[in-house]
């Protein structure tokens, strides 16, 4: 990463702290494992793919906890600009609203301005990935029955994030240089969830022609 980009793209501006796996156990041995896949420059189809001999839900748990800093990290930079005024709808342009749901205030989906879509979206990833019962972290601690539904829910949350900084704040990106690094994490984004199929395909309709379709 150049250093225009590590100045953009710094630890003050993540947008929530960073999640970060435990030295010396099996899903920081994978978080290194599929890092070194993407430093050393392998075709994205190829580095998403389950490696020999690893179990596919510790494979998918590491992707979801990287793809949440990285997303965090997207829109840590682009979260001056993206305001009550600026933004009153979390929208990805006049097709697509997203509205809010969860099982405590916002029983029935609302409609919320896109900063406060992001606070909510990220303090519930938070709370599911810290959750040993959803995203067990010792070795031999199986994965609940729930935890592929948990994970597809998490994504196409964190797809929408893609969606709204593409549409709404692209030309901010560009005017920090970082438009390689972010079309770089949503092919990385996109292969991943194709590969395991975990987004529905019809979710993916307000990018897929806009930026994997189109060579990014």
């Amino acid at each position: 990463m150049s250093h225009a980009l590590k100045q953009v793209f710094n630890k003050d501006k993540t947008f929530r702290p960073k999640r970060k796996f435990e030295p010396g156990t099996q899903r920081f041995e994978l978080h290194k494992k599929a890092q070194a896949s993407l430093n050393a420059g392998l075709d994205l189809k190829v580095a998403v793919q389950l490696p020999p001999g690893e179990e596919q839900n510790d494979w998918v748990a590491v992707h979801v906890v990287d793809f949440f800093n990285r997303i965090n990290l997207i829109y840590g930079t682009i979260s001056d600009y993206c305001t009550e005024q600026s933004c009153p709808v979390m929208s990805g342009g006049p097709k697509y609203e997203y509205r809010w749901q969860d099982e405590h205030k916002y029983r029935k989906p609302t409609a919320l301005s896109a900063p406060q879509y992001m606070n909510l979206l990220m303090d519930w990833i938070e709370v599911q990935i810290n959750n040993e019962d959803i995203f067990p972290t010792n070795v031999g601690t199986p994965f609940p029955k729930n935890f592929l539904p948990v994970v597809k829910k998490i994504l196409s949350r964190l797809f929408r994030v893609f969606v709204h900084v593409y549409i709404h704040h692209f030309d901010r990106i560009t005017q920090m240089g970082s438009e390689a690094h972010v079309n770089t994490c949503y092919k990385h984004f996109y292969y991943f969830v194709k590969e395991f199929n975990l987004i529905d395909t019809k979710e993916l309709e307000p990018l897929v022609s806009v930026r994997v379709g189109s060579g990014y």
